[in-house]
């Protein structure tokens, strides 16, 4: 247990960490600091190495949840609504990262290698847009997995 729940944790670190870091830092600055034609693949590669990451916390939160879920909560009849409630989120983030990434994100390095600045700018806006959901749903899921039992 105590391996599946750190994995867990560092993975949700990692994912929802990374999108307010993505959205509270590093956004913020490149608008400050660079001009569309440098910031646009700028946030690109940022996302493309963030994404990699995401990948693997995609992966190690379905096999860690599940195993707990399974192993230690008893399967989906003994576990708490608030366990419920965080693999349904985790399904609507990953749904939302999936839909990013084949849509938005692979349209967007299309548009930047072709350099269509404003066709990439609307993607990138669209990106954020989702990110800006992804994050709200993991910090509701946080909520949920810290004090679900006491809601």
């Amino acid at each position: 247990m105590l391996v599946a729940i750190v994995l867990h944790l560092l993975a949700v670190v990692y994912w929802i960490g990374g999108m307010l870091v993505m959205l509270l830092v590093v956004r913020p600055a490149a608008v400050q600091l660079l001009e569309p034609p440098q910031r646009l693949p700028l946030l690109c590669a940022v996302l493309s190495r963030f994404f990699v990451g995401v990948w693997g916390a995609l992966v190690v939160l379905l096999g860690t949840g599940l195993w707990m879920l399974f192993r230690v909560f008893g399967g989906f009849a003994l576990a708490g609504i608030h366990i419920h409630a965080m693999l349904l989120l985790f399904l609507l983030m990953a749904g939302i990262f999936l839909y990013l990434f084949f849509r938005p994100y692979s349209a967007l390095k299309r548009a930047l290698k072709d350099k269509n600045l404003l066709l990439a700018g609307t993607l990138m806006g669209l990106i954020r847009t989702l990110v800006v959901i992804n994050a709200s749903l993991g910090v509701a899921t946080l909520i949920v997995a810290s004090a679900g039992r006491y809601l």
